[in-house]
């Protein structure tokens, strides 16, 4: 006979034993943010979030699930943070590496013009990018240099400024070469 689902039927042991487990993962969930720094809460770039996704997991199983224990889940959590800490550290110091994980930014607009393939490639719409520009107090694409997308997935707008000097338009210009060479060939 199949035994029916019931929201309540949990014991009060179990209850206990999913309190404290909560509460020693988050206590050590904690510790694990403090020693691993900033960059493991900070604005996430793909592969930050995605790790971030798997330790939330990972926390749950271990607080929920009966076949895996909190040591377990918790052991998973620190193997997980130190592997990034190193690749952080190994881009930070080894730029053919970085570029081998990191993704660079994306010129999305060029002097209030839109760049068709680059929004094409990263599938960012005009109402998208339009929503960067109203939220930095710009109504149209033309009132913007450059709208860039961030490796952290954010768009940076670039107000069209006649004070910017050579120096920064031309560092600006090489964030994003691939978009700018779809963009004016």
């Amino acid at each position: 006979m199949e035994r029916e689902f019931s929201l309540f039927e949990t014991s009060w042991p179990q209850l206990a034993e999913v309190a404290l487990s909560a509460a020693l993962a988050y206590a050590a969930i904690v510790v694990i943010i403090r020693v691993s720094g900033a960059r493991t809460t900070a604005q996430l770039n793909s592969f930050d979030w995605i790790v971030n996704v798997i330790v939330g997991s990972l926390a749950a199983s271990g607080i929920l699930l009966e076949d895996v224990s909190l040591l377990a889940s918790l052991t998973g959590i620190i193997v997980l943070v130190a592997l990034q800490y190193t690749l952080a550290r190994l881009t930070q110091h080894f730029k053919p590496f970085e570029k081998l994980v990191k993704d660079e930014p994306v010129m999305l607009t060029h002097k209030g013009r839109y760049l068709r393939e680059a929004m094409r490639r990263t599938r960012i719409s005009e109402d998208e990018i339009m929503t960067a520009l109203r939220g930095e107090g710009h109504t149209s694409v033309e009132d913007a240099n450059w709208v860039i997308l961030e490796t952290n997935g954010t768009l940076s707008v670039i107000p069209r400024d006649e004070n910017k000097s050579l120096e920064t338009v031309e560092a600006l210009e090489r964030v994003a070469k691939p978009g700018l060479r779809d963009a004016l060939s």
